[in-house]
């Protein structure tokens, strides 16, 4: 007999980070209210991100070993800290990858990456939600009602990176007529190009190394035109496409040195270079190279000040990232599933983790 999410019990299942590394699922204590201002959500959906592959490689130095992975998911409320007003037990939850409490000076300016009693938390510095159960502070804040025409699946991205495409977008401060170039048709890169169009770029330009994702993207429509930079001289191209001038606004969502570097190459003067990507070794700002391009650069982790927005869009069949997942492994096998998508295999581009199923 197979039933999932085992009611009332002490124990659950959760994916550990142990350090150097590695990972084990772990027989772990059902998560307790440990604030007022907590909520316990019992995981319905959740997903695996790759600044979670960062934790796992040591990229990520502020990352704590013997944590709970995983920071991208929905699910139901089943408790509630006493200060807890707008989230009630049974609310279906979309959560925040950022915990913000809302009260801050940065909070209160959007800026919720960098609020002073949150900040990436879940599945970085506290436990996460590659579980059965999840802890989430300053619930009021971090978690959204899902609308009742949304299914878990259409919800699932709306606190990470479609947060992040959304941010990636504002930064550009997208104007009528512009031309916004994507670096990166990756997930980020992917709900970039598709926020892009939303905020009313007039064309949206996706470019890539990876064939393969370049077709995935165009077979979802997500942009006007594809630049392969394996074949493709990419410079020339945006030149093109762009009467000879560049972009009027660039998002990097790839993250290496060479798509940094392209980024500002590719951006026409007094552009937006906007860098959502996260990199894995320091870069140089070449100033002297750029110098003249008067160029505005906006960097830094997603300020996901938005979901509720965001899930309206969603709700009104504005944008859909039901495409997005491509494939699915139940909690049980999440091991697997890291592998799957760290290695791309078989097309992957987001993996959608199930509850676990307990064998009686």
């Amino acid at each position: 007999m197979i039933r999932q999410g085992v009611e009332n019990m002490e124990k659950m299942k959760a994916l550990v980070f142990l350090g150097n590394g590695t990972t084990e699922l772990q027989e772990r204590n059902i998560p307790i209210l440990k604030d007022e201002n907590d909520a316990i959500v019992k995981v319905t959906l959740s997903t695996i991100c790759t600044s979670d592959l960062h934790i796992v490689h040591g990229f990520v130095q502020k990352a704590k070993s013997n944590i709970v992975l995983g920071h991208e998911f929905v699910g139901v409320v089943t408790k509630t800290g006493k200060n807890v007003k707008h989230i009630k037990v049974g609310d279906r939850v979309s959560a925040n990858c950022v915990t913000n409490c809302g009260k801050c000076w940065y909070c209160q300016h959007n800026f919720v990456n960098n609020c002073e009693n949150g900040g990436w938390q879940l599945g970085c510095t506290i436990d996460g939600c590659q579980a059965e159960y999840v802890r989430v502070p300053y619930a009021d804040s971090s978690l959204y009602k899902i609308p009742n025409n949304l299914s878990d699946k259409s919800a699932l991205f709306t606190g990470d990176i479609l947060a992040s495409g959304y941010f990636g977008a504002q930064l550009c401060e997208i104007k009528k007529g512009y031309t916004v170039a994507v670096i990166g048709s990756g997930p980020v890169g992917i709900c970039s190009a598709m926020c892009a169009k939303l905020l009313g770029a007039e064309k949206v330009i996706i470019i890539d190394i990876d064939s393969e994702r370049l077709k995935f993207a165009e077979k979802n429509n997500v942009a006007d035109n594809y630049i392969d930079s394996s074949k493709q001289d990419v410079i020339q191209s945006v030149l093109n496409l762009t009467k000879m001038r560049g972009a009027d606004a660039v998002i990097e969502a790839a993250g290496n040195d060479e798509t940094f570097k392209m980024s500002w190459q590719i951006a026409r003067a007094n552009a937006i270079v906007a860098v959502v990507a996260m990199y894995e070794k320091p870069l140089s700002l070449p100033l002297n190279q750029m110098y003249g391009k008067n160029l505005i650069f906006k960097t830094g982790g997603v300020d996901s000040a938005y979901c509720d927005e965001i899930l309206q869009y969603l709700a009104n069949g504005k944008i859909n990232t039901d495409f997005l997942i491509t494939h699915s492994v139940n909690l049980n096998n999440i091991e697997k599933g890291y592998k799957i998508f760290e290695e791309k295999k078989d097309g992957c581009m987001k993996i959608a983790v199930t509850p676990y199923e307990y064998q009686f």
